[in-house]
């Protein structure tokens, strides 16, 4: 309970400077996030708030909350729902509870390589999935690179995927995940990203999995000292806003912050690039394992994930087969 109570004692103070900012004629961007300071998203997402600033005259500022401030991912879209908080960045896959569709980019091997992946996020198919969270009062405003994700495990190495059978493993709030670690022979544990470290000291997950920035921003790499590039997954993230909040800006405002987001994603992209390889050398120097399986027993492993999405869900297949096509 005094976690909750310290979320909503947060957001009652933020309405209250909120209003005291909108008398003095300046609109107050509240953007809440779960990442570190020293992470590449939080770094482009105040470069978004400084651009929106310069395109506005100063007329609306944003205020950054790191590092799970105000509530973990999921609370943080609730929020926007409630129109609490303006904005926030998450996986792709923790709004798959909020926007079904979005489940597509969190299946295992999607994109045949970043050129597949980049064509895709910035052609049709990638804005209109934007949009699709607008009918659950979320707005997508573009996409984050989020690497490439690989497990990591504390005990012993994942060269195929029968090293993972019967261990726990941390995923996201998100049922394609799940599914994606079963089919590999592991037991899925969704723990909040903020309480992974101690879940992992404790053993309530043996292994987790994650791109190069997030587990050595993390610390997470203190107690697992083994990675896995098998790099199942390609999942962005996104940037979101509420459609509460967006819905009462005018039409110039909108087009502030739209630039000032896409702006933002080409600065991360950069950002991210020079993080990962920062990461995978300071994981090296940490003395982590840095194992590089043949993709193709995983690939194989999680082939029956398609084929239960083609009979559950045609209408999610038939994107993921669009995206396929995409040359």
């Amino acid at each position: 309970m005094n976690k909750y109570l310290l979320v909503f004692l947060s957001i009652l103070t933020l309405g209250l400077l909120n209003s005291c900012a909108d008398q003095l004629g300046v609109r107050v961007i509240k953007l809440g996030h779960a990442q570190v300071v020293n992470h590449p998203v939080h770094e482009a997402m105040l470069f978004m708030g400084k651009k929106i600033e310069e395109k506005s005259g100063g007329k609306i500022k944003v205020k950054v909350y790191p590092n799970q401030q105000l509530g973990s991912e999921r609370e943080l879209v609730e929020l926007l729902q409630v129109g609490s908080l303006a904005m926030t960045k998450v996986s792709a896959a923790a709004l798959e509870g909020f926007a079904p569709m979005m489940q597509v980019y969190g299946m295992p091997y999607l994109f045949r390589d970043d050129a597949h992946q980049k064509k895709v996020l910035n052609g049709p198919i990638g804005k209109q999935l934007l949009l699709d969270g607008e009918e659950f009062w979320l707005r997508g405003l573009c996409y984050y690179d989020a690497g490439k994700r690989s497990f990591y495990t504390k005990d012993k190495p994942v060269n195929t995927p029968a090293d993972l059978a019967g261990l726990k493993v941390r995923v996201m709030e998100s049922p394609t995940a799940s599914n994606m670690v079963k089919a590999m022979g592991s037991s899925p544990t969704p723990v909040s990203y903020g309480e992974l470290y101690t879940a992992l000291q404790q053993g309530i997950v043996d292994a987790a999995e994650n791109n190069a920035p997030s587990l050595y921003t993390s610390k997470h790499y203190e107690v697992c000292k083994y990675y896995s590039l098998d790099e199942h997954t390609s999942i962005p993230d996104v940037v979101i806003m509420s459609t509460k909040v967006w819905n009462q800006l005018t039409p110039e405002e909108q087009k502030w912050i739209q630039e000032a987001a896409d702006e933002s994603a080409e600065y991360e992209s950069v950002l991210w690039a020079k993080s990962d390889a920062e990461s995978m050398a300071g994981l090296e120097a940490a003395g982590v394992t840095i194992l590089r399986p043949d993709k193709e027993p995983f690939r194989k492993a999680v082939e029956g994930v398609y084929e239960d999405l083609k009979v559950a869900q045609p209408e999610i297949y038939a994107v993921v087969q669009a995206i396929r096509e995409v040359q």
